[in-house]
């Protein structure tokens, strides 16, 4: 009986906590997962190319990197919460490993989301990447590489260990989840963003 009253007792305890958290806008990642950034903060956007908030999302994304402090990293990891998001996840570390992330990342969402291409299977990512101006051959190698499919994996792994039930979402520090639902709004993220980078910076001071 004891050990029921124990167990009811942190359950309402762990609930409580999470709408706590909820409240000011985040949610905490338990456990804390580790970061790619060494002694520097770590921003992460987890994204999906077809997701219209996502798009929507990036203005704020961009203007925020413009007065980004120097001791945070930004990073981006596409989500992969299906089979079918896959060739995005793909097409984004291919264009990472290529160098033209500039040129591939903003274009893509404008060319799905305002110009309504249907750009979701390993030809059509193709076609888009030639028609950047990639070598076919060039493409081809760094798409169906080793690393890229790595990365994958490692994105399917760590969008389970953060527990992402949608994107997009922002990861601050492997320790924090904040998304337009949890902080009200885009405008809302950002804030809630710079009050945890500001968090951590105490924390490590």
């Amino acid at each position: 009986m004891t050990r029921l009253i124990h167990s009811v007792t942190l359950t309402i305890f762990l609930v409580l906590s999470y709408q706590a958290n909820a409240f000011d806008g985040y949610v905490e990642i338990a456990p804390p997962q580790p970061t790619q950034t060494g002694d520097k903060i770590e921003v992460l956007e987890i994204f999906w190319y077809g997701c219209g908030h996502c798009y929507d999302f990036e203005p704020y994304a961009n203007d925020w990197l413009k007065t980004k402090p120097d001791d945070v990293v930004f990073r981006r990891m596409p989500g992969i919460f299906q089979k079918s998001w896959i060739p995005h996840a793909k097409a984004y570390y291919t264009a990472e490993k290529l160098g033209v992330l500039n040129d591939f990342h903003g274009p893509l969402f404008k060319a799905i989301h305002i110009k309504k291409k249907k750009i979701s299977s390993d030809s059509a990512i193709k076609k888009f990447f030639l028609d950047i101006g990639v070598d076919k051959n060039n493409f081809k190698k760094a798409y169906d590489s080793d690393e890229v499919n790595t990365k994958i994996k490692q994105s399917y792994i760590m969008g389970q260990r953060y527990k992402i039930t949608g994107v997009p979402s922002v990861i601050v520090n492997g320790k924090y989840m904040v998304s337009g639902t949890t902080a009200g709004g885009f405008p809302n993220m950002i804030k809630v963003i710079n009050l945890l980078i500001e968090k951590e910076r105490n924390n490590l001071n």
